[in-house]
């Protein structure tokens, strides 16, 4: 058999070159290539014939979760996936499920040696369609939701599912019940036991439900909560700006300002870089 060609993707150089090392004691492993994040991953393995590729979760930009998916979409033979993580054992069992196999952080040489075996096992018995399949099963799992969602119901041992987000909410007014699409929604903030729908129209829909049932039936790839008592659709911010005391303020397409909670900043961050 040939020398697998491996990738090694993770944002930590230490992590990656430290990876690199410990695969050079294994004379099938050639590691081609060490890359810094998921788009220079996927155009490795779109240009060159890549088997394997060791992938870390926890990436800014594309996580890990996000790079497997576009490899299952456009990469074909699938190379096989093994992923890497810092999670414990209760949390990569379902990646031991989904995924051909998983290494955990620090790396541990008899468990990177059967990681390895598994891989050579899995090529030799070319069971891409079925390896495919799981990984696929797994993706759809996670459409739709955040990387650190996905891993704190992997850590509580909660299933994955694919979770499908109403494209419109019903609003009853004046004794009729309307549709709102949530597209349309800009932004939403509480005002007692209710909550306001401010929509791209210049309308207003009041809405009887807590923020907490409402932020569970919106699309957190799409909306995101700024405030305790305020949640935007991300498509509609124009700007986040720092004042001089440090605080930050959104601002929307609309010109609507609206103060950043220091406890939600780094989710609006993130909503904003991906």
């Amino acid at each position: 058999m040939s020398k697998i060609k491996a990738l090694i993707v993770d944002d930590e150089p230490l992590a990656r070159k430290g990876l690199a090392v410990r695969l050079k004691s294994f004379s099938q492993i050639d590691v081609v290539e060490l890359c810094a994040g998921g788009e220079q991953a996927i155009d490795a393995c779109q240009n060159q014939d890549i088997d394997l590729v060791f992938l870390d979760i926890q990436m800014p930009g594309m996580n890990g979760f996000e790079v497997a998916r576009a490899l299952s979409e456009s990469v074909k033979p699938l190379p096989a996936i093994v992923f890497v993580t810092a999670f414990d054992q209760y949390a990569v069992q379902a990646f031991e499920i989904h995924a051909l196999d998983y290494i955990l952080k620090p790396v541990d040489d008899n468990r990177l040696e059967k990681a390895v075996e598994k891989v050579q096992s899995y090529l030799k018995t070319q069971q891409d369609n079925i390896h495919k399949k799981k990984l696929a099963s797994f993706v759809a799992g996670i459409t739709g939701n955040n990387c650190e969602e996905i891993l704190k119901k992997l850590a509580t041992g909660d299933t994955l599912v694919d979770k499908k987000y109403p494209e419109s909410l019903a609003v009853k007014e004046q004794g009729e019940i309307i549709r709102v699409a949530t597209a349309t929604i800009q932004w939403v903030d509480a005002a007692g036991d209710y909550m306001c729908l401010h929509c791209s129209d210049g309308q207003t829909h009041i809405l009887r439900k807590t923020m907490k049932e409402l932020e569970q039936e919106l699309d957190p790839a799409l909306f995101v909560r700024v405030h305790r008592s305020a949640i935007v659709n991300t498509k509609q911010i124009s700007k986040l700006v720092t004042q001089s005391s440090g605080e930050y303020l959104l601002v929307l397409d609309n010109g609507q300002e609206l103060k950043v909670s220091r406890s939600y900043r780094d989710k609006v961050k993130a909503a904003l870089a991906s």
